[in-house]
């Protein structure tokens, strides 16, 4: 039986524009239920309409801010008081800030840390019982090439896709024979809105589409992968990273990421 798409309903995090919004067309097609959350509630709201209505299917917009504090939790009470039996979770919702990390306020430090790593996991851990317990389900976590190897210049993001990485294919290995499927998908540079807060020097090679990453995701899942690296450059890379000397990728990913004003 499928864990995604027809016949389930999916929770997706930062549905309402690149990854997520891809992800929710795509499942959306394939008449699959949705849970959509972010924080535009505007744009869920349109976006919920325009899926429905083009599909058939319920979409469910729950406008949420997954940086407050307690927000998994939150959400869980908000699925529960809605009568939501979620099938599948999609962690999306993600931001990275560019700069050293002196330059940066505290709270943009946190705040990665806390939607990145926090929500993750809590919502992952309040959801996973009832897709063991059904012995159906799916996770799919969004990392990251840049969890491949440090990242000067966005040091706290990068670490935080290092975790989403780290985590999911431990979970992987814990679900084994559970009937529920786990897998991170590592992204590489993406034409999504991500660069908005980023800024474009965090940007590194040819940006491929959201339509593209969700493709890489869902065939890794229906093949049992742990783990996907989306776009045939960005996996060698990635890979390569593993082969070199320390010091060499550190100075690589250094001159890669190195604000433009400092070239």
């Amino acid at each position: 039986m499928r864990n995604i798409g027809r016949g389930t309903t999916t929770l997706i995090t930062g549905a309402s524009t690149g990854i997520g919004r891809a992800f929710a067309e795509r499942i959306a097609a394939d008449r699959g239920d949705l849970v959509l959350v972010a924080r535009n509630a505007v744009a869920l709201a349109a976006l919920a309409t325009e899926l429905h209505g083009r599909h058939g299917i319920r979409a469910v917009p729950l406008a949420h801010d997954l940086d407050a504090p307690g927000a998994a939790a939150a959400l869980v009470d908000r699925l529960r008081a809605e009568g939501l039996q979620i099938d599948a979770l999609i962690n999306n919702a993600g931001l990275g800030i560019h700069g050293d990390l002196t330059t940066q306020p505290l709270p943009s430090l946190t705040t990665q840390i806390t939607v990145n790593v926090t929500s993750l996991t809590e919502l992952t851990a309040l959801l996973l019982p009832g897709m063991l317990e059904r012995r159906r389900g799916a996770i799919i976590n969004v990392a990251s090439t840049a969890a491949f190897q440090p990242l000067p210049h966005m040091s706290v993001y990068g670490a935080t896709k290092a975790y989403v990485l780290s985590f999911s294919r431990a979970l992987w290995r814990e679900t084994r024979g559970t009937g529920v499927d786990v897998l991170a998908i590592c992204p590489g540079a993406t034409a999504t809105p991500f660069f908005t807060t980023a800024g474009d020097d965090a940007s590194v090679g040819p940006r491929r589409t959201p339509e593209g990453v969700v493709d890489s995701a869902l065939r890794g899942l229906r093949r049992g992968r742990p783990t996907v690296i989306d776009g045939t450059a960005n996996a060698l890379s990635s890979r390569l990273a593993a082969r070199l000397p320390e010091r060499a990728v550190l100075a690589i990913a250094e001159r890669a990421m190195r604000p433009t004003k400092r070239r």
